[in-house]
């Protein structure tokens, strides 16, 4: 059983976010980067899978130098191989991201096709749900998203997906392509001897130009902030004044 993960280096969620002057770029200067929740889960569903089968794990990360990263701590979880399509630190639309990612795929597949290939259900920071799908698309091969439970026996997959009202289950023949959502597990910690380990594997670097997709950034923008204010009420006297303005009592 061969399977390969593609996962994405993100800003740590909860961080604050600050846009370059241009508009077009997250300043990272104060920011720490992480793997995306949903492919966190993802990395640790194929270890999970290749343990229980006797199969390899590859992860593979389309991104700047620094995403050596992530893939290494994908490598200290039980991953076994792990591949950088660099880029200079722009961001990807997911046209060309996909089309990258496939063609780094079919490159490596030249000793043979990965049984199930896995993506989170969608990135934390553009959240675009398009790259699994394209890449699926691309490759010929069935797609499910928003999996939440993955059954794998020979030539096939079982995948459960949650809806609100109850569950939808789809059998797919190998090899596949799967979108997996936080929640299917709990993502382990990497060990000391994981992480030592991690730091021994030598990576693979597929580079692949950027295609044209017709897309262009015109700008990022922030959220806007939701402001609350705390007041300290020294007295009885301001908790009922308060208590009267919110209309809780009349005296």
């Amino acid at each position: 059983m061969r399977v390969l993960v593609c996962v994405k280096r993100v800003p740590a969620p909860g961080a604050r976010i600050v846009l370059t002057g241009d508009g077009k770029a997250i300043d990272s200067t104060l920011l720490s980067f992480t793997v995306s929740p949903h492919e966190e889960c993802a990395v640790e569903e194929a270890v999970q899978i290749a343990e229980s089968l006797e199969g390899t794990v590859t992860v593979l990360t389309l991104g700047p130098p620094e995403a050596e990263e992530q893939l290494r701590s994908s490598l200290a979880v039980g991953a076994h191989e792990a591949v950088l399509i660099p880029t200079d630190g722009s961001d990807w639309d997911p046209i060309s991201t996909a089309t990258a990612i496939a063609g780094a795929i079919q490159e490596l597949e030249t000793d043979g096709e990965f049984d199930l290939i896995l993506f989170g259900n969608e990135s934390a920071d553009s959240g675009g749900y398009q790259v699994g799908i394209r890449v699926a698309h691309t490759l010929g091969r069935p797609v499910v998203g928003g999996v939440k439970g993955i059954d794998v026996e020979e030539g096939t997959v079982t995948l459960r997906r949650e809806t609100a009202g109850g569950s939808e289950i789809y059998s797919l023949p190998l090899p596949a392509v799967i979108a997996v959502k936080e929640g299917i597990n709990l993502p382990r910690y990497p060990t000391l001897k994981g992480r030592l380990n991690a730091k021994k594997v030598e990576l693979r670097r597929v580079e692949k130009e950027r295609a044209g997709s017709g897309q262009q950034m015109v700008r990022l923008v922030t959220p806007a902030q939701e402001v609350s204010a705390t007041t300290i009420l020294g007295d009885v006297g301001a908790v009922v004044d308060l208590l009267e303005e919110l209309q809780v009592v009349k005296t």
